[in-house]
């Protein structure tokens, strides 16, 4: 048998995992699916900053299903994590979305260690399904509210998480929910205390001005995880950096149970830099 020079061996091997190495590199990329092609938002400005959002990372693998209706059971497979940026609110309420078969298996795909990540109003949606509703954290309800968009500062309540872990409150312009119809169980992971000033006040929103509202949640359910940031009203909110990496930290986690990505290095630790960054 012929035998080959260690240097050519050591060449040959070099070469050999220089081949397979993109490949690796690939597999360790979490995929998404953003359900999206419905919301009473502009979901067409949303949904591409959602998947830059994730895809700046380079952690996730991000596809954009704008037919919801069309998905049959087999189509969760691939994904570690089915983001909502979709939502039916203010439509025929009896409508049927997904059949028995395809919320079925929906929820079992998700039970076996996956996630869902809802954007905003991306629970206002299935309200006939309670396993999907008890996932989603909560979702606007008879009584939930919000003031104008203006520019807050958003707190960390405290409750431990590796989403949140070693973050420091941040401001924001965007349209904060009031009174969420949130699911037993869910935990909240921040809050913001709207309106900040007084002429961004509204009846509504100025009848407890002490109370902090919460907008941040997760919830563990049957070995699924869910994880709810109830901010990005529009695009404009989506390029604040505070939520860029909530959103990547909280999908990351909703993928995987932990988190690896860090904080934006550019921080919006005042008013003025939220202005600046969505004007």
């Amino acid at each position: 048998m012929m035998k080959r020079h260690p240097v050519v061996f050591l060449l040959l091997a070099g070469l050999s995992c220089l081949a397979v190495h993109p490949a690796a590199a690939a597999e360790t990329k979490l995929r998404v699916l953003i359900l999206s092609g419905s919301n009473n938002h502009s979901w067409k400005e949303t949904t591409p900053a959602i998947k830059a959002a994730l895809e700046e990372t380079g952690r996730f693998m991000v596809d954009v299903e704008e037919k919801v209706a069309t998905l049959k059971a087999e189509s969760f497979a691939p994904y570690a994590v089915i983001l909502s940026d979709f939502n039916t609110f203010g439509g025929d309420p009896a409508a049927q979305i997904w059949d028995g078969a395809t919320r079925k298996s929906f929820m079992e795909h998700l039970a076996k260690g996956h996630g869902l990540v809802i954007v905003h109003a991306g629970s206002s949606v299935f309200y006939d399904w309670p396993e999907f509703q008890d996932l989603a954290c909560g979702s606007w309800k008879e009584g939930t509210s919000h003031g104008p968009v203006h520019v807050d500062q958003v707190t960390f309540t405290g409750e431990k998480s590796p989403i949140t872990a070693g973050l420091q409150p941040f401001w924001i312009r965007d349209e904060f929910w009031q009174n969420t119809g949130v699911v037993p169980g869910a935990k909240a992971l921040a809050s913001v205390s709207p309106p900040i000033a007084a002429e961004d006040a509204t009846k509504d929103a100025a009848k407890d001005p002490a109370k902090h509202h919460n907008i941040l949640y997760t919830h563990e359910s049957g070995g699924a995880r869910g994880f709810a940031i109830f901010l990005g009203h529009d695009a404009s909110a989506m390029k604040n950096t505070a939520w860029r990496t909530l959103l990547q930290r909280g999908t990351e986690w909703a993928a995987t149970g932990k988190v690896t990505l860090p904080a934006a290095k550019d921080w919006p630790a005042t008013q003025a830099d939220a202005e600046r960054m969505s004007p």
